[in-house]
């Protein structure tokens, strides 16, 4: 009875591995011909139209490297994007600059265009605090309270916690802008929007304010009549606006020809009457050495980032 049970428990086992092994093969027939473009968001419905728009441009040039099939993936964060990028089911990201040294980082994702965002290539940030508060230079911050976006933020983060790094200042987050830091230390909050850093620094709840130049000029975000009560402390050095990534074992065929199709659409009228359709104004370059070297520079910032306040 015991030989019999054991042989048809054999058998059983055979059986499934034999079709696990058909499956196999099915699943990366699957994924065959398929074009997968990635965004870290959290508001995919927002983003979602606009960024199958682009891919369905794309993929309608690339038959000829057997791309028929394009795909969009949204991420909530990073992290799981980089979880994507490992695994293989997505191509091709379209970030930050920020955002793609976190990936390349986390998941070997390469840097192979630069994009610019409503005809802007390269941002920075603006450090401010009101004109009578203690603060006067990013040297006094020490005891002192800034605020930042959130943690994927290029210019109201990653910039700005690297350059206080640079300068030899310990960080520390604090639970509110209510929280005071330690005496030798910058206590950093998270106020989620422009408006709100730019509210907490004019009411006083923190002491200076990190956002990017293009918001430091949008009223929305930086509203006009705070601006009186403000100075600028310093503004960083430029970083590109926005980094294409594609996974480090895309075939090499397909990462060519995305290259030349996306690199033709500033100069193809139906590319650009397509995107103003979803108010994209989206044109892609080639890295420059300036661009390479602010990108390692960056990278570099974000591993110490890593290393010491997170």
């Amino acid at each position: 009875m015991e030989v019999q049970l054991r042989s048809v428990l054999t058998a059983v086992l055979t059986a499934i591995i034999a079709c696990l092994g058909a499956m196999t093969p099915a699943r990366a027939d699957e994924s065959a011909g398929v074009l997968v473009i990635g965004r870290v968001s959290d508001d995919p419905k927002a983003n979602f139209e606009s960024m199958k728009t682009l891919l369905d441009y794309v993929v309608a040039r690339m038959g000829d490297v057997g791309i028929r099939e394009g795909r969009v993936l949204m991420a909530r964060d990073p992290l799981q994007m980089a979880s994507y990028l490992r695994r293989g089911r997505v191509d091709w990201v379209a970030e930050t600059a920020g955002g793609a040294m976190l990936l390349q980082r986390r998941a070997g994702a390469e840097p192979f265009l630069i994009s610019d965002r409503n005809g802007v290539r390269r941002y920075h940030t603006i450090y401010f605090a009101r004109r009578d508060g203690e603060v006067k230079s990013l040297d006094d911050l020490k005891g002192h309270r800034i605020a930042f976006q959130n943690r994927t933020s290029t210019s109201a983060y990653f910039i700005p916690s690297m350059e206080l790094l640079e300068r030899g200042m310990p960080m520390e987050i604090l639970g509110s802008p209510f929280d005071p830091p330690v005496s030798n230390s910058v206590g950093y909050v998270f106020a989620r929007t422009e408006r709100n850093i730019a509210t907490w620094v004019h009411k006083g709840l923190v002491d200076v304010g990190a956002v990017s130049n293009l918001d430091w000029t949008n009223p929305t975000h930086v509203p006009e009549f705070f601006k009186s009560d403000f100075v600028v402390l310093r503004e960083s050095g430029e970083v590109p606006r926005g980094v294409e990534v594609v996974r480090k074992d895309l075939d090499p065929a397909v990462r060519a020809r995305l290259r030349e199709v996306l690199l033709a659409m500033k100069d193809d009228p139906a590319a650009v009457g397509l995107l103003d359709r979803f108010h994209l104004s989206m044109r892609f370059f080639d890295l420059d050495e300036r661009d390479r070297r602010d990108l390692k520079r960056l990278r570099k910032g974000i591993t110490k980032i890593g290393a010491e306040i997170e």
